[in-house]
């Protein structure tokens, strides 16, 4: 592919030089960029990666398994195998994507430049979103929605500037959805005007397979959805690729958010190809059993047909139908769709009085789930907590004492039980688990340990917990922190502390890697210099400025801190801060984009 064009005018490739690789630098080290020297696309995709903190000096993406059996490789795939062909003599690799910007299949007959993007990580499996490798062909279609083309030095992240991609959507002819991004990627030096005009063209025929190989699937889903509502008169849902349906009944009972989550469910179940039958909890409180069956073609599963409906609160476990009305929930403090999930899960099992593992990393909540289940349905009955991680031999008599009781015991840690214990709670439990359902006391144990099959040792004692619920770390229900905060704040100061909406936005960056009981620590900090008043964002303790995905350890801590204490000291000025620390400035933007710190904009408007 040549530099040139017919005219001999100049393409991006060759103009996205020197000049480009300079104006790169002068972004990273937040300095003036010279209008026009780069293209305005290229320039709010740096602006979007660097508002993403993409390390810019190196390549580290997530890794997710690819389905060889979705529609667009199906559809691709032929495609891909005649592209490859007619590019077998050029340094020239396509590339398909999902619409996650997820790598599905890759086509080089290049060893070169092969090698080369296994380097670069540009190979099935791995995830080229701009949010994670910053501005490239890929990742930037998917962005933009539309094409895009990005030249050398013009990528953001370092290692890819030797390379020259052309991407383009594929989208779903019948309902525009993004299925994906088609990219053709070669040596920059080999780039020129065509790629645009190629993977245009390449994207069509994707395009027009998708049609061709969804029409059919979506003809006999369309048939057995049909078929289901002339002989059901309850809620009838089908979901297909890119097909979704629904009778009337289904939209009166479901609202927007109960559908999201019943079909989310559900399109899990029918992945595996045969029929499931659910107990889904909803997000508005109520519960619903869904009957999944899959329509099947000659050419694979292609969706299926789901009957739902509602059941009693109290009768979940029997199937009886129930009025659309909305629970209070049994949750600790949190809103958030994925916290009310869990807190209705561990709901079902105390009524229907299951004994129940709950797992979850360190300071979730776990316990403070249970209880709070207890006192939600049961106020005035008995509640204990005993921890295995205080074991000695009197424990197990303890334990035994509590659950002549019909309420609740709650036991923390059961994971840390030292093997002397193990078989001794085991015996204590098992004469209760068969007793009848209102006389059985609930039990409730939290662990803390990787997902898998259990410790071999601790086999025997996890069997008598018959359900499991995981319990989402903070992160992964980060909203909740606006509840969160004022709850912890009462406790802590009395109801004398209120927090203001910009320290409230600085906790609401943070990971809390140690989830909620770390963000009680960090409060119980702030309280302990201000007992009243508003909190502001100069009040929270430099590890409030970290939004690292890990725990650091107590050297890179102190690191941390001295490196926000000096930004604060210099008003968010990252020269200035480097030299009060005697570090380069290299060093100390590597260090922030290392440890996540987030700082508020300088006065003078300069980025963070």
């Amino acid at each position: 592919m040549a530099a040139r064009t017919e005219g001999g005018s100049r393409t991006p490739a060759v103009t996205a030089g020197e000049d480009v690789a300079r104006a790169r630098v002068s972004f990273l080290l937040d300095e003036p960029v010279r209008p026009g020297l780069v293209r305005e696309p290229i320039l709010a995709s740096w602006s979007r990666s660097l508002a993403w903190k993409v390390p810019a000096d190196h390549i580290e993406l997530p890794y997710d398994d690819v389905d060889p059996d979705s529609l667009l490789t199906r559809a691709a795939r032929p495609v891909l195998s005649d592209v490859s062909d007619q590019f077998a003599t050029e340094p020239v690799s396509v590339i398909l994507c999902d619409a996650d910007g997820v790598v599905v299949d890759r086509r080089t007959q290049d060893t070169s430049l092969g090698k080369h993007l296994d380097r670069v990580l540009l190979r099935p499996g791995f995830n080229y979103a701009e949010r994670y490798v910053g501005t490239n062909g890929i990742g930037s279609a998917l962005e933009g929605g539309g094409p895009a083309q990005v030249f050398g030095h013009e990528h953001y992240v370092e290692h890819l500037e030797d390379l020259a991609c052309a991407g383009v959507p594929v989208r779903h002819p019948g309902t525009g959805r993004v299925l994906g991004v088609v990219d053709i990627t070669c040596w920059n030096r080999h780039a020129g005007a065509m790629m645009a005009a190629a993977v245009a063209s390449i994207g069509r025929r994707i395009e027009e397979a998708v049609l061709a190989h969804s029409g059919r699937r979506e003809h006999l889903l369309l048939q057995d959805y049909l078929r289901a509502c002339r002989r059901a008169r309850g809620a009838v849902f089908a979901i297909g690729a890119d097909v979704l349906m629904m009778n009337d009944r289904a939209r009166e009972q479901f609202d927007a958010r109960d559908q999201n989550a019943l079909l989310a469910e559900a399109v899990e179940a029918l992945a595996a190809g045969r029929e499931r039958r659910l107990v889904v909890d909803l997000p508005s409180g109520l519960t619903a059993r869904v009957h999944c069956r899959p329509s099947v073609s000659e050419s694979g599963v292609g969706g299926g047909v789901l009957h739902a409906r509602l059941v009693a609160i109290n009768e979940a476990e029997r199937g009886v139908a129930a009025p659309a009305r909305a629970l209070t929930l049994p949750t600790a403090v949190g809103s958030s769709t994925t916290w009310r999930k869990c807190g209705q899960a561990v709901d079902r099992h105390f009524r229907a009085r299951e004994w129940l593992l709950l797992e979850g990393e360190p300071g979730v909540g776990k316990a403070t789930l249970a209880r709070a289940t207890h006192r939600n349905r049961t106020p005035a009955a008995h509640l204990r907590v005993l921890d295995a991680d205080a074991y000695e031999p009197q424990w197990i008599a303890e334990v035994t004492g509590e659950l002549e009781h019909a309420g609740t015991l709650v036991i923390t840690h059961l994971d840390r039980l030292p093997a002397a214990g193990v078989a001794a709670l085991a015996d204590a439990l098992e004469p209760y688990r068969e007793a009848p359902g209102v006389e059985r006391p609930w039990v409730v144990a939290t662990v803390t340990r990787a997902q898998g099959d259990p410790p071999p040792d601790l086999a025997p004692l996890f069997s008598c917990f018959p359900r499991t619920v995981e319990v989402p770390p903070l992160r992964h229900h980060i909203d909740d922190v606006a509840e969160l905060v004022p709850h912890l704040l009462a406790e802590l100061a009395r109801g004398g502390l209120t927090c203001s909406p910009e320290a409230m936005h600085v906790l609401m960056r943070n990971r809390w890697p140690g989830n909620v009981e770390q963000l009680q620590q960090v409060l119980r900090k702030v309280v302990a210099k201000r007992r009243a008043g508003v909190v502001e964002a100069r009040d929270l303790p430099p590890e409030c400025r970290v939004t690292t995905r890990r725990v650091l350890t107590p050297l890179e801590a102190i690191e941390c801190d001295a490196i926000i204490q000096a930004l604060l000291d210099t008003g968010g000025n990252k020269v200035e801060a480097a030299r009060r620390l005697g570090s380069s400035r290299a060093t100390i933007y590597r260090k922030i984009r290392e440890y996540g710190i987030a700082m508020p904009s300088p006065v003078e408007g300069t980025r963070t």
